[in-house]
C-alpha cells in the first residue's frame, strides 16, 4: 500500500545530509526504509547482530559506511549520535547519506538536536490518512491552505473522495497498516491489544526503566476516558495517586511516544477570558475504539463519546495531512470562560485559521457564532468547518465547510 510520505523524503534527502523520520511503533516506517534504492544499507537497532555490528565501535561503523545507511529505531541506540555528526562533517557538503528512524522516545529528537543541530530533517510519520488506507491520491486540502492563495474558492472546489460509509469504517478501524492489510476485524482485536502490551512492556519500561509499571498501566487506561477532554492534572493525580509533576510527566510520556495528542490552548491576543487547561486526544481512533471496547461502526456511532471521537479523529486527521507535505504549524484549541469554543487553531507560514468539526450534514448558524467572531476579532483571513455535508459549502464571505471526504 503506498504512502504518501515517500515523496517528502525523497525531497529532504536532497536538502539534509541526514533524514530523521519520527513516529509510532508499526506506522510504517520500516516499510518506508524499504522503499530507498537498492544500493541502501538498512540496520535495525533491535535485532542484536545489527546492534552488535553498531555499538562496538559506531565511528569506525560510519567509517566503514559513510553513505546510503538506513538505521532503524535508533532511540535504543543514542551513543551513535556524536558519531554520526563527527561522520555526517567529514562530507558535510554532501545530501542523502544517512536516514535514521526512531519511535517512542521523549528525549529522542532532545538527543539529536543537541549532536545533529543543522544537518538534519526531521519529518513524521503517521499510520495511514484516510487517503492512504483507500488507495487514493493524497488531497489538495493541506497544499491549498499552505499556499494561502485564493483558499476558499479552491476549497469550494475540492472534490469529494470518499463514501460516507468509508469514512465511518476508517473512523473505526484507524490508521495503523497492519490490521488494513489483514482485514480482518479478529485480527485487529488481537493486534490492538498485542500493541498496547508491547508497547507499555517492550518500550516505556526499555527506555524508562523507573517508571512504575503498575501505575502507568493504570494511566492508559483512563487515558481512552480523557481524549477529547480539557485535562486537569491534579483531577488525574488524585485519581492514580500520584503527584501532580508525576501525572504531568505520564502525560509526556504519553505524548512522546505518538499514544496521545496534546493540544494546548490558544492564549495569543486574548480579548476575553479564555481556558487554559490543555485538551488532549488518543492519536489513532481505531486504538482508542479499541480501548473503549467499540465493537462496530454502529456502536462507535451510538456511543455517548462520539463527538468526542469524531472530533479527534478529524484533529489527527489534518495534523496528519500537514505533516505528509512537510507543513510546520502550530495547534491548539480555543475556549472562553463563557462556553465559547473553537476546535482546533492552526497557526504557520500562512497565517491563524479557525477550524470547527461539526460530524452533522447540516450546522446551526448559531454554532456558528464563535468562529465568525474569532475570525473578525482576530482578523483571519478565513475559517473552516469540517463536517459531513455532501459537497463544499460557503457560510460566509471568509466561512466555508468542507466535507472530511474531501480531505
Amino acid at each position: 500500500m503506498k504512502r504518501h510520505y515517500t515523496q517528502l523524503l525523497n525531497e529532504y534527502l536532497d536538502y539534509f545530509p541526514c533524514v530523521v523520520v519520527l513516529g509510532p511503533r508499526q506506522s510504517g516506517k520500516t516499510t518506508l526504509l524499504k522503499g530507498l534504492p537498492a544500493d541502501w544499507k538498512i540496520f535495525d537497532v533491535e535485532k542484536r547482530s545489527d546492534y552488535t555490528i553498531i555499538s562496538q565501535d559506531p565511528d569506525l561503523f560510519f567509517r566503514i559506511n559513510p553513505s546510503h545507511v538506513a538505521i532503524d529505531e535508533a532511540q535504543f541506540l543514542p551513543d551513535i549520535f556524536p558519531a554520526l555528526r563527527v561522520a555526517i562533517d567529514c562530507n558535510r557538503e554532501k545530501k542523502g547519506r544517512f536516514v535514521i528512524t526512531g519511535s517512542s522516545s521523549p528525549d529522542l529528537v532532545k538527543s539529536i538536536s543537541e549532536s545533529l543541530a543543522g544537518r538534519v530533517g526531521f519529518m513524521e510519520i503517521s499510520p495511514f490518512l484516510i487517503t492512504e488506507a483507500l488507495d487514493l491520491p493524497q488531497s489538495e486540502f493541506f497544499r491549498i491552505i499552505s499556499e494561502g492563495k485564493d483558499v476558499v474558492e479552491l476549497l469550494g472546489n475540492i472534490p469529494v473522495a470518499s463514501k460516507l460509509d468509508e469514512v465511518h469504517d476508517y473512523w473505526f478501524r484507524g490508521g495503523y497498516p497492519e490490521p488494513w492489510i489483514k482485514d480482518n476485524l479478529r485480527f485487529q482485536n488481537i493486534w490492538m491489544e498485542n500493541y498496547i502490551q508491547s508497547y507499555l512492556n517492550r518500550d516505556i519500561l526499555r527506555l524508562f526503566p523507573n517508571l512504575n509499571k503498575e501505575k502507568y498501566q493504570i494511566f492508559l487506561g483512563i487515558l481512552s476516558d480523557l481524549s477529547g477532554t480539557i485535562i486537569n492534572y491534579s483531577e488525574v493525580a488524585r485519581t492514580l495517586g500520584i503527584s501532580v509533576p508525576t501525572a504531568r510527566e505520564y502525560f509526556e510520556i504519553a505524548h512522546g511516544s505518538f499514544l496521545w495528542r496534546h493540544i494546548p490552548s490558544y492564549e495569543k491576543n486574548a480579548m476575553k477570558r479564555i481556558v487554559k487547561h490543555p485538551k488532549g486526544y488518543m492519536r489513532d481512533s481505531g486504538l482508542l475504539n479499541h480501548l473503549l471496547h467499540i465493537r462496530d461502526t454502529k456502536h462507535l456511532l451510538s456511543h455517548p463519546k462520539a463527538g468526542h471521537l469524531w472530533e479527534g479523529m478529524v484533529i489527527e486527521e489534518i495534523i496528519r495531512g500537514f505533516n505528509v507535505i512537510g507543513e510546520e504549524c502550530s495547534c491548539s484549541y480555543y475556549r472562553t470562560s463563557a462556553g465559547a469554543e473553537i476546535d482546533l487553531v492552526i497557526e504557520g507560514r500562512f497565517g491563524v485559521v479557525p477550524i470547527e468539526i461539526k460530524y452533522g450534514q447540516t450546522v446551526d448558524s448559531r454554532e456558528l457564532r464563535p468562529i465568525k467572531d474569532f475570525i473578525s476579532e482576530r482578523g483571519c483571513q478565513y475559517g473552516i468547518v469540517i463536517n459531513n455535508d455532501e459537497k463544499s459549502r460557503l457560510y460566509d464571505e471568509n466561512l466555508i465547510g468542507v466535507p472530511f471526504s474531501c480531505i
